[in-house]
C-alpha cells in the first residue's frame, strides 16, 4: 500500500483556498492555499490534506514523513491470532493428558487458538478410535469457554483438531 500517493501534500493540493489547522491541533479557518503553503513553510513543516471531501478542503501543518509512519503502523498494528501446537499420542497417560489440556486453556485464555496433532506410528494406524476416544476426553474437559474450529479429523496417519477461544 503506497500512503503518499493517496493523500496530497504541499503543491499537489488543487483547491484554491483550504481550511486550516496548524501544528498545534488550533483552527486558523479558511484561508488562501498560498497563505497555508507560507505558514507551513515558515514552521519547517509539510501541508497535508487530511479531508479532501469536504468543503472546503481541511489541511493540517504537519511533519508528513511522521504522518505516513502513523499510518502505515496503524495498518500493521492489527492483532494476530497464533495457532499454537500441541502433540499428544493415542496412548497417552492420564497426568500427561491433562498437562496438555492444561496448556491448551492457556493458550486460548492468552486469545491464541490451539491445533491438537496427534500422529500414529507403525500399527496405532490400525486403530484410529483410540485416538478419537483421547480427542473425546479433550472435548469434554474443555467444554464451556472455547468453541471447536475444526472437529477432530484423520488425515493420512495423524487427526488433527483446531480449538478457538469462544468470542466474548
Amino acid at each position: 500500500m503506497n500512503i503518499s500517493k493517496d493523500i496530497r501534500v504541499n503543491e499537489g493540493i488543487r483547491s484554491k483556498e483550504v481550511r486550516l489547522i496548524d501544528d498545534e491541533g488550533k483552527q486558523l479557518g479558511v484561508v488562501p492555499i498560498a497563505e497555508a503553503l507560507k505558514i507551513a513553510r515558515e514552521r519547517d513543516f509539510d501541508l497535508v490534506e487530511v479531508s479532501p471531501n469536504s468543503v472546503p478542503p481541511v489541511c493540517r501543518v504537519m511533519d508528513f514523513g511522521k504522518y505516513k509512519y502513523q499510518i502505515s503502523k496503524k495498518h500493521t498494528a492489527r492483532k494476530t491470532v497464533d495457532v499454537k501446537e500441541v502433540k499428544v499420542r493415542p496412548q497417552i497417560g492420564e497426568h500427561d493428558l491433562e498437562l496438555k489440556i492444561k496448556n491448551i486453556r492457556r493458550f486460548l485464555d492468552g486469545g491464541d487458538k490451539a491445533k491438537v496433532l496427534m500422529y500414529f506410528r507403525g500399527r496405532e494406524i490400525v486403530r484410529p478410535e483410540i485416538g478419537m476416544k483421547v480427542f473425546d476426553k479433550i472435548i469434554s474437559q474443555l467444554t464451556g469457554k472455547f468453541s471447536i474450529e475444526q472437529q477432530p479429523k484423520l488425515e493420512g496417519n495423524h487427526i488433527i483438531m483446531v480449538v478457538a477461544p469462544s468470542s466474548k
